[in-house]
């Protein structure tokens, strides 16, 4: 009787562990909850080459963010799923941009742009949560990332401009301005909510720092 009793518990012992298992969390309907599920499996089970688009793809949604800003509620919420393949592939593709246009100097133009990106984010974000702010590490890095995109297309536009005419400078001065801009006003309304209304300024002053640096740098480039 004891044995049958003992294994009666182990039973229900095993169904309630079942139950835990597959239980569903609080707040999402079952129809979310399934969802969530079904594209679990489906990611693990589809080949890379889906893979690699669907990232292409998110990557593109990201940086057609930054090109369309939308409206101030919004405050960069798609950017927040961060990722780093986007920010990397920018940070390559400017690094590269400048330093063709200065093939004497390529490699330390290269390593400049590289490691000013990289380091210059992480400092931002730092300074962001040393004032308060209640963001991911990375999140806030992807952000300052993907907005560099103003500034690929200024650097890439500027390749194609002759030196030594100020006309041409004068343009290329008004195109980096431009991106400088556009980058700024891309990324502002989402650093700008990550800390109280009285340190606003110390949070987003550092951001125009950077992207003045890096349209300066493509502007002399």
């Amino acid at each position: 009787m004891d044995i049958e009793g003992q294994h009666g518990n182990q039973g229900e012992l095993a169904g309630n562990i079942q139950l835990l298992d597959n239980e569903q969390p609080q707040g999402i309907s079952s129809a979310q909850y399934q969802k969530s599920e079904q594209k679990a499996t489906s990611t693990l089970d589809e080949p890379v080459s889906e893979t690699i688009l669907r990232d292409l793809r998110m990557i593109g949604y990201k940086l057609k963010y930054v090109l369309l800003p939308k409206m101030k509620e919004d405050k960069g919420k798609e950017l927040r799923n961060w990722d780093l393949w986007g920010p990397l592939l920018l940070c390559l593709c400017l690094a590269i941009t400048l330093s063709i246009a200065t093939s004497s100097q390529a490699e330390t133009v290269f390593a400049i742009i590289f490691v000013v990106v990289w380091i210059g984010a992480g400092v931002v974000t730092l300074n962001a949560k040393l004032l308060g702010g209640k963001i991911s590490f990375f999140q806030s890095v992807c952000v300052l990332g993907y907005c560099i995109f103003p500034i690929n297309i200024a650097s890439f536009i500027s390749l194609f401009l002759p030196k030594g005419y100020t006309v041409l400078f004068i343009v290329k001065a008004c195109i980096c301005g431009l991106s400088f801009l556009w980058s700024t006003r891309a990324s502002v309304p989402f650093m700008g909510t990550l800390v109280s209304e009285e340190k606003k300024f110390l949070a987003v002053y550092p951001v125009f720092l950077f992207y003045l640096f890096l349209s300066w740098f493509a502007l002399v480039a």
